[in-house]
């Protein structure tokens, strides 16, 4: 490979008009001063424009099951061609790929009485910054309403500056929600619904309601998600903390150990193996719960474990050492499937509000910048994964989960140009004082590593280059996501199969006595 790493790169943009609608929007932000670089305002000599006609030559494309040294040439933000046959500048490249998808945010989220600093502008900008080119959010229902969380935060997104698609989360069960699920999926482009088995009070859903919940998405061709944590066990281990006078932010971890992650998960598995629908585990966080997943994958039930890169105080927490090494081996070996971050941020004054009762600190880290750094260098460069395995575990996996693949997901002809360019000779140190996000703190704070996004392609504008943003509020689209993707493939089968196999009704003599 080294003779792919002298980097010759040049790009030729050719510009025209784009959308009035784009134009007025992103044109709005300009005029309020909000956006990165000077060129990313206006229409004349703007580099974040939708239209433009872009050559990326001599590239080591890589995609998740190939890669090759080919040209892709971009036209009015697809890709029109991936080949080693194009001719229109010279150059050698570094590695060419899909952009990150990240499937797993909270911008602009509303939580234990704050906001995450991160809406979706500075959120996506920071993304950009860090090689993510889409990501897909949490929609949390107004007071159970699912069209009115919709509506709410589709004002939010007006501000995005890159592609985005939602999740739902269901917190009560009517049937209001249940029609509610059935316009989302078959008119506002939502092919996930998302249940809590935490947050008593809050979000947490018992039993008889995941259960209604799994009938329904497997109704609609909709993959069930959870978080899986036993919310009980966890009101009960924060209780145990504050008898013991543990207040401080080590109580968070302490009061819900892996067992009421390990719990949780092996509930909703076996629950969505009763219904026999996909089921999809964000942050597992343990190696109680990636063992669930683990067993239920060998024994063939249709289930997606998503890790995080970090942890601290969220939900579940960081485990003790041993669990990371154990989640890193599992994606490697194909267990866990792919990596989120769970970017949900809360600057230190808001943090502080726990100081004294850590049941008070509002949950969550960044992530979204950093992702696809931290996993190139921890599983890259440990050589623990291939380059192939790198773009399946941070794209092209959440693209076919979300049946968005390969419109995202890859470089291919017709996909968009969501296209990074990672220099794995390059190094990288992650600080507060450089990153995008609004927060004033990172978990990562000092981490060095190797394997540098140099450019970010978003929607075939060159949005990150030479260390510098060039995008403003706008500019993003919403992704609808269809339902059915490739995890509900033979569950009819099965459901045909398991009702064969009842030899119901058995017909009985009746007694004459």
């Amino acid at each position: 490979m080294a003779q792919f790493l002298h980097f010759i790169f040049f790009l030729i943009i050719t510009f025209s008009t784009p959308s009035l609608l784009a134009q007025s929007q992103s044109n709005q932000f300009c005029e309020a001063g909000i956006g990165y670089g000077e060129s990313a305002c206006g229409t004349a000599s703007s580099s974040s424009s939708s239209s433009s006609k872009l050559l990326i030559k001599g590239g080591t494309v890589v995609n998740a099951h190939h890669q090759q040294v080919a040209d892709v040439y971009i036209e009015d933000g697809i890709i029109v061609a991936v080949g080693d046959d194009v001719h229109v500048i010279d150059a050698t490249g570094k590695f060419v790929m899909p952009g990150g998808i990240d499937p797993h945010t909270h911008l602009e989220f509303e939580f234990m009485n704050t906001v995450t600093v991160d809406d979706f502008f500075s959120g996506q900008a920071a993304a950009l910054a860090g090689g993510t080119t889409m990501h897909i959010d949490f929609i949390i229902p107004a007071n159970g309403n699912l069209t009115a969380g919709f509506e709410t935060y589709e004002k939010k997104a007006k501000k995005s500056c890159m592609d985005y698609g939602f999740h739902m989360a269901i917190t009560k069960w009517d049937e209001t929600v249940s029609k509610e699920m059935e316009l989302m999926v078959k008119e506002k482009g939502i092919n996930s619904f998302k249940f809590f088995l935490a947050y008593k009070g809050f979000a947490m859903v018992n039993d008889e309601l995941l259960l209604e919940g799994f009938k329904k998405c497997k109704s609609l061709g909709a993959l069930a998600m959870v978080h899986a944590e036993n919310g009980d066990g966890v009101i009960e281990g924060q209780r145990k903390m504050i008898e013991l006078g543990i207040t401080g932010p080590e109580g968070h971890a302490l009061s819900r150990p892996a067992v009421l992650e390990g719990e949780a998960t092996a509930r909703a598995i076996r629950l969505a193996d009763f219904v026999n629908t996909p089921l999809y585990v964000v942050h597992v966080m343990s190696i109680d719960a990636m063992e669930e997943v683990a067993k239920a994958r060998k024994s063939g039930q249709r289930v997606i474990g998503e890790p995080v890169v970090s942890g601290y105080v969220m939900s579940p927490p960081i485990r003790k050492k041993g669990h990371d090494k154990a989640l890193q081996a599992a994606l490697s070996s194909g267990v866990l499937q792919l990596v989120g971050t769970d970017h949900c941020v809360f600057n230190s004054t808001q943090k502080a509000s726990g100081i004294d009762d850590f049941r008070k600190i509002p949950n969550g880290v960044n992530g979204l910048e950093e992702r696809m750094h931290v996993v190139w260098d921890i599983m890259v460069e440990s050589g623990q994964i291939s380059v192939t395995d790198y773009v399946r575990l941070t794209s092209t996996e959440c693209a076919r989960i979300f049946n968005i693949y390969p419109k995202k997901g890859a470089i291919l002809p017709g996909s968009d140009a969501d296209i990074i360019i990672l220099n794995p000779n390059s190094s990288f140190e992650i600080t507060a004082k450089s990153h995008h996000s609004r927060t004033d703190t990172n978990v990562y704070e000092g981490r060095k590593g190797k394997g540098k996004v140099e450019v970010t392609i978003s929607g075939g504008r060159v949005v990150w280059e030479n260390n510098e943003l060039k995008v403003v509020p706008g500019t993003g689209k919403y992704i609808q996501m269809p339902p059915y993707s490739y995890l509900f493939d033979g569950i009819d089968k099965k459901d045909a199969i398991y009702l064969n196999s009842l030899q119901a009704p058995v017909k009985r003599a009746k007694s004459t006595t």
